[in-house]
């Protein structure tokens, strides 16, 4: 299973516009990299949702529940289904995660602007544990 760390602006779409859907088609991300991350992602593969610009927390956990189809015209922008699994018992903020020496590689921290970054195992680990307080 892969591990990835998803952003979204809440006020646009939420976590809790997520619950309250059940799954979302997550469409629109218009980046190289990102894109290739979302082409790389398999059902049940794992997620953070982020909030960017407001917030800026990672607020819960999704999964993969379809693999990637095209997005709009073209063959370099792809679409994946996102479905909620669990909120984080406590938010983890940029500033915590930028804090934790043991995040300092994580994309979230290296590639600011990249909205579908890879989350390694120690540190979707290490978040998990920043969650529980």
């Amino acid at each position: 299973m892969n591990l990835w760390l998803m952003k979204s602006e809440p006020d646009v779409f939420s976590w809790d516009d997520l619950v309250r859907d059940g799954k979302t088609e997550w469409d629109g991300v218009r980046n190289h990299t990102a894109a290739g991350n979302l082409r790389a992602m398999k059902v049940g593969d794992r997620a953070f949702f982020y909030h960017s610009n407001i917030g800026l927390q990672i607020v819960g956990i999704m999964e993969v529940s379809r693999e990637a189809k095209p997005d709009g015209e073209g063959k370099h922008w792809v679409s994946v289904e996102m479905k909620p699994v669990e909120p984080l018992a406590n938010p983890v903020t940029l500033k915590q995660v930028k804090a934790e020496p043991k995040l300092a590689e994580m994309d979230l921290v290296k590639y600011s602007r990249l909205s579908v970054g890879k989350v390694t195992k120690a540190e979707w680990d290490r978040v998990i544990e920043m969650a529980k307080g």
